[in-house]
């Protein structure tokens, strides 16, 4: 029996899992009530987040345009 964390369950869901590893997730899911729960709760909440429109603030934007400016600035040869 193989214990599979919340991440495993999370990356098997986006399909970001090796082909070895998913197959062993697939028939852990198949054959344990409990693992098979913990899957649909990510499921589920994975499934919520989707429906949610969100945008960052300009606020966010402009912080993120500001430190990126900052670091193409010390990256960038003193002339």
């Amino acid at each position: 029996m193989h214990n599979f964390t919340p991440e495993d369950l999370l990356l098997y869901l986006y399909n970001e899992t090796s082909p070895a590893k998913t197959a062993e997730i697939k028939a852990a899911l198949e054959n344990d009530w409990s693992l098979r729960e913990k899957f649909e709760v990510i499921n589920s909440a994975q499934k919520k987040l989707e429906t949610l429109k969100m945008s960052p603030s300009q606020q966010t934007l402009d912080s993120i345009m500001n430190y990126a400016e900052k670091a193409v600035a010390e990256l960038s040869p003193q002339v």
